[in-house]
């Protein structure tokens, strides 16, 4: 007889993972609990995770997401999506969010329950991107509020209090630029390419016609007698080829013999061309020298994977963090994210000063004793007032090498990231590089996102290229650069206000942002170097991950991991916020409430410093060798 789980959750979660499968129409469908953000790859479907609690809050939230990714996988065609979808980042943006309005709303027509669950996760949502407290039009996201609209005209339902707060910021703008294209609506929810082209419109309204790229349905006469040709040019080419094939049966002659033939030719040729080399004397050029040069392979775009693939790395961005946003726009922003961690400053606060204290403590000058020459050693003044000319009684001061130490805060600026948990990661990544700069150790601080949310110019140029098989990362990286290691705190302390920028948070590729992170530190010429990367989650691409294997840019990750610990230049460390990173790290810590993230970072910057290494082990959790 099998053994009962002791998980109370555990009955639960296996029912919704079955009625989500039906409800999705996929029997094949693999239903998982995690802690990492919900969402589809491939067959593979997460939910937000229920712990043994099974609070109302938890339950609640697992059966919307359910529901909401159900009705998407059941109505919703990948290729018919692409087709229309528009090259622009907000016309995508818009159409992403109408789309996945319509697919709920067909689920609350045909399915009237999964209405009121949807209804508690776009709260959910609305509550963490606190759409609740926008006050501003320019602050309240546009896509959000056109996939609100569509999803209250379509069914009819009063939105969740935030999301309500956001639709009526726009509404009046939306209505006054697209309400005749929104009055026949219900007509076209249920076929998706009318639904898309529908879409188009209503973009084309609100005044953003100039991203929607070319209409697709224009050009379908076009493609009909491109294929047309091409098919006539197949078959000529094959009765060419079958006329070729008949020529050289008919010759007798084999493909060995013509390989022969054409390489006594050769010999013959290159004969020739060196005895007129030698006539014509020094005037001659040697074949070689106008031979052109091979260009050298590209080099891998791994160092930890050389089968790690990138499509396309010509948008990548490497940019510093004044660049992305007006002084006067990043002044605000670093007000507004001071005043959100108002409460918060007291205790980071208090942890700098501990840290500081244990560190200037290990910055007193030590002496190295028994020297010939130096400081009179006090403890040896007896000795020496008994007989002067004992040996060995001076001291020497020396200084702590730790000094010449610089330390790397890398961030993940991932959408999951957005709300409490960034704004704790920015002031304190702002607190320890004061304090660590107060003891002489340079601080940089780094942040990594991606250009777009679910793949960018990267995955236009595969759709365009006829989507190649395995194509590796399909989306384009932004790494920002908050803080570089030389720059003083005062003058870039307004940068990480930056990380409150709407928008600005999108996907999470951990393992290039590592490598990226680590080719700067190790160009450093301080004697120690300490990468700190503080993130929530795995890598997370939508793009990547749904036309590759599923753990393609985990295994990366693991790889570059690896390559970090073996060559030992770099101490590396990280902090799992809400999800556990020590599968991942083998110095590492997890917490469970962002507030525990000054504590943490304090506690494992001041063991890293511990002269103890038995002390330096309890902190950082270092396994004991077997």
């Amino acid at each position: 007889m099998a053994k009962s789980s002791d998980n109370p959750a555990d009955p639960f979660k296996k029912a919704l993972a079955e009625a989500t499968k039906v409800m999705a129409d996929d029997g094949d469908l693999q239903v998982t609990y995690t802690v990492d953000p919900a969402g589809t790859s491939g067959d593979t479907m997460r939910l937000p995770q229920v712990t043994r609690r099974m609070s109302r809050e938890e339950v609640l939230l697992a059966r919307g997401t359910a529901d909401a990714l159900a009705m998407r996988h059941k109505f919703h065609d990948a290729k018919t999506h692409t087709r229309y979808a528009p090259s622009g980042d907000m016309a995508r943006a818009i159409y992403e969010a109408m789309e996945t309005a319509r697919c709920e709303a067909m689920g609350a027509r045909e399915m009237p329950g999964t209405a009121s669950n949807i209804d508690h996760k776009i709260a959910e949502d609305a509550m963490k991107r606190g759409f609740a407290g926008i006050t501003q039009q320019t602050d309240a996201p546009l896509p959000d509020a056109a996939g609100y609209f569509v999803r209250q005209a379509a069914t009819g339902r009063d939105l969740p209090a935030g999301a309500s707060n956001v639709l009526d910021l726009w509404r009046d703008f939306i209505e006054g630029q697209a309400g005749d294209t929104f009055e026949d609506l219900q007509d076209k929810l249920s076929d998706q390419s009318t639904f898309a082209k529908f879409a188009r419109q209503v973009i084309d309204d609100l005044g953003y016609g100039d991203q929607l790229g070319e209409d697709p349905d224009d050009n379908m006469d076009d493609d009909s007698e491109d294929e047309a040709e091409q098919d006539e040019e197949d078959q000529q080419q094959e009765e060419g080829q079958e006329e070729s094939d008949e020529s050289e049966d008919e010759s007798g002659a084999t493909p060995e013999q013509d390989q022969e033939q054409q390489q006594d030719e050769s010999e013959a040729q290159v004969s020739m061309d060196d005895l007129a080399d030698e006539e014509m004397g020094d005037e001659a050029e040697m074949p070689e020298a106008d031979a052109p040069h091979e260009p050298p392979p590209p080099p891998p775009a791994s160092e930890a994977d050389p089968n790690y693939k990138v499509y396309r790395a010509d948008n990548d961005e490497e940019i510093k963090a004044e660049e992305l946003a007006e002084p006067a726009e990043l002044e605000r922003l670093r007000a507004y994210l001071d005043q959100q961690l108002e409460p918060l400053k007291g205790a980071v606060g208090r942890l700098a000063n501990k840290l500081q204290r244990r560190l200037q403590a290990q910055q007193n000058r030590s002496w190295e004793f028994d020297k010939e020459e130096g400081v009179l050693d006090a403890g040896r003044l007896a000795r020496v007032v008994a007989n002067p000319t004992t040996p060995l009684s001076f001291k020497v001061e020396k200084d702590m090498e730790f000094r010449d130490t610089v330390v790397t805060l890398l961030l993940d600026n991932s959408g999951s990231m957005r709300g409490r948990p960034i704004s704790i990661a920015a002031i304190c990544a702002d607190v320890l590089a004061r304090t660590l700069e107060r003891c002489d150790v340079k601080v940089e601080i780094l942040g990594f996102t991606t250009r777009a949310w679910k793949g960018g110019q990267a995955r236009e140029a595969w759709l365009a290229d006829g989507r190649p098989q395995s194509p590796g990362r399909l989306n384009d990286l932004r790494h920002i650069i908050y803080k570089s290691a030389d720059a003083p705190m005062r003058r870039t302390r307004s940068n990480l206000g930056l990380m409150m920028k709407e928008g600005l948070l999108k996907e999470n590729i951990d393992g290039e942002a590592l490598e990226w992170a680590h080719r700067r530190l190790i160009g450093r010429q301080e004697a120690r170097k300490i990468l700190m990367v503080i993130s929530d989650g795995a890598p997370v691409d939508d793009s990547t991950l749904s036309v590759n294997p599923a753990n393609y840019l985990e295994k990366h990750l693991r790889d570059v991991i690896a390559m970090v610990e073996r060559r030992k230049t770099v101490e590396l460390l990280a902090i799992g916020i809400g999800h556990d990173v020590t599968r991942y790290y083998d110095r590492a810590v997890t917490i469970t409430d962002v507030e525990q993230l000054a504590g943490a970072m304090t506690e494992q910057l001041a063991a890293l410093f511990d002269a103890d290494p038995r002390a330096r082990a309890r902190v950082m959790g270092i396994r004991k060798a077997s």
